[in-house]
């Protein structure tokens, strides 16, 4: 009866650790999603498969070199993924690692809107240049390190305040990351496109450039015409009005936010039913 119970014990505690192995993997996941971490996942995942195929297929060399690559890793993961390594012991030691806020995020993505639609329908009318930049899925602190670090809470207060001419803050990019406003005064790529019209100044072409290389959402306000544009996936949309601008950030930030949480929560009720 010992021998049995400690069977079952064994068991039970296989499943335990294998279920908390997967949601520390799971919230490792959400951590870095949005960065270029995601990206260089992809490149160790490309290394594992060339190293398995090369020693299937007897490649010495191949195998030989995937294997040191493989062997050295450990040490290039923690150098690489130092950013995101950093902020998962800061959600840790804040007790936010283990918790859920996928209403909060949403409550926090339409304050977002709201704040962007308002401080753009302040500034176009004073013709006031903006240039503000909305991190999506691919990362942005490459560009958030060339700007002054806020993180700071959205308002349109905020925003108003850094493009107001002659202050220190105006002259760049705003990037926000994850509802907060990240940095300011940061430098965007310029798109090389010849299709751009002549009469397009320096921020719409960093707003296209940046859309080009990301999949962020750029809003720019024209300072010579207070005319409202929107660039995204390498496409630039000119001469918005204010529903239309609040129309599609609600469309790429909230709305589709949401689908991708009851598309997650389909396949979880799903994955129930079947297990």
């Amino acid at each position: 009866m010992q021998f049995a119970d400690f069977t079952l014990w064994k068991y039970l505690a296989s499943i335990v650790d294998i279920v908390l192995v997967w949601y520390v993997i799971y919230k490792l996941i959400n951590v870095i999603r949005g960065t270029k971490a995601v990206q260089l996942l992809k490149g160790i995942l490309v290394i594992l498969l060339v190293r398995v195929v090369s020693e299937w297929l007897g490649l010495i060399t191949l195998s030989w070199m995937m294997q040191q690559a493989i062997n050295w890793g450990f040490l290039a993961v923690i150098i690489i993924f130092q950013p995101e390594l950093r902020r998962a012991l800061e959600q840790l030691g804040r007790g936010r690692f283990f918790s859920s806020s996928r209403t909060q995020d949403d409550d926090n993505q339409e304050k977002t809107v709201e704040a962007i639609v308002k401080a753009t329908d302040y500034m176009a009318k004073r013709r006031i240049g903006a240039l503000i930049s909305i991190e999506r899925e691919t990362g942005m602190s490459d560009y958030i390190e060339t700007g002054i670090q806020l993180n700071s809470n959205i308002s349109s207060e905020l925003l108003i305040n850094i493009f107001i001419p002659n202050t220190p803050l105006h002259d760049g990019a705003v990037i926000i990351q994850r509802n907060i406003v990240s940095a300011a005064a940061c430098y965007l790529p310029l798109s090389e496109s010849p299709f751009i019209s002549k009469e397009l100044g320096t921020r719409h072409r960093a707003a296209l450039g940046i859309s080009e290389v990301t999949d962020s959402v750029t809003v720019v306000v024209s300072e010579e015409t207070g005319n409202i544009s929107l660039t995204k996936n390498g496409e630039l949309h000119r001469d918005l009005k204010l529903e239309e601008l609040k129309e599609i950030l609600t469309s790429d930030m909230v709305i589709h936010n949401k689908a991708k949480q009851a598309s997650s929560a389909r396949w979880n009720w799903r994955g129930k039913n079947n297990g």
